[in-house]
């Protein structure tokens, strides 16, 4: 699944389908832009795909899915942000050294993050990097 949307009528777009596809381009980007730090953990970094990244395409699914007309996200969006999520949670790990694929839905984020209100809380309950204790 590409952000650009190939496959996808565009009757089946959510009114969120423009956010949808930028977070999907800026999770491509950040995936081939990564460069593993030198000395792990890059904290900083680890943080700003959590804040860029996780958090707004969360966002987008749960006020979607909470606003006054929920949003009917086609698979092609869904398919997208959860690719996104798992992309954005896979580099936050491997900022700390952790080469992990995150196998999370985009619901299962969803939940934890309404549960934590925290998005780096969410990331390590979901990646369990860093390690409990080195926290």
């Amino acid at each position: 699944m590409t952000a650009d949307g190939a496959g996808t009528e565009s009757g089946e777009r959510s009114a969120y389908w423009e956010r949808v596809r930028e977070l999907a381009a800026r999770a491509e980007r950040d995936r081939a832009g990564f460069a593993p730090p030198p000395d792990p953990p890059d904290e900083s970094q680890a943080m700003r795909y959590l804040r860029t990244g996780v958090g707004p395409a969360v966002s987008v699914y749960v006020e979607g899915r909470t606003g006054g007309d929920l949003a009917a996200f086609s698979e092609t969006e869904v398919s997208l942000l959860e690719d996104a999520v798992r992309t954005w949670l896979g580099l936050y790990a491997r900022c700390y050294g952790v080469e992990r694929d995150v196998d999370v839905s985009l619901r299962q984020a969803a939940e934890v993050l309404v549960d934590t209100r925290n998005v780096a809380d969410t990331a390590a309950l979901l990646t369990r990097v860093p390690e409990s204790g080195s926290r």
